[in-house]
């Protein structure tokens, strides 16, 4: 299942209850993740086919920064 990895500002519990309507309304993503212990606080998503512009799209509709690892 491919992987897309990418840095954001999502820190926080508040901000993945924040983000989670928008990743999981996105029908490429089948799993996503934060590591919020990372400095960069890397979203890792999977899915058949995940599409980088829309994952980058529904993050930043939450209110967070976004940009590929």
């Amino acid at each position: 299942m491919p992987t897309l990895q990418f840095k954001t500002s999502i820190n926080c519990a508040n901000c993945l209850r924040a983000v989670t309507p928008f990743l999981d309304a996105e029908a490429s993503i089948e799993k996503w993740q934060v590591d919020t212990n990372n400095p960069d606080k890397i979203l890792t998503v999977e899915g058949a086919n995940p599409i980088p512009e829309l994952v980058m799209k529904a993050v930043a509709q939450a209110g967070f920064d976004i940009e590929p690892a």
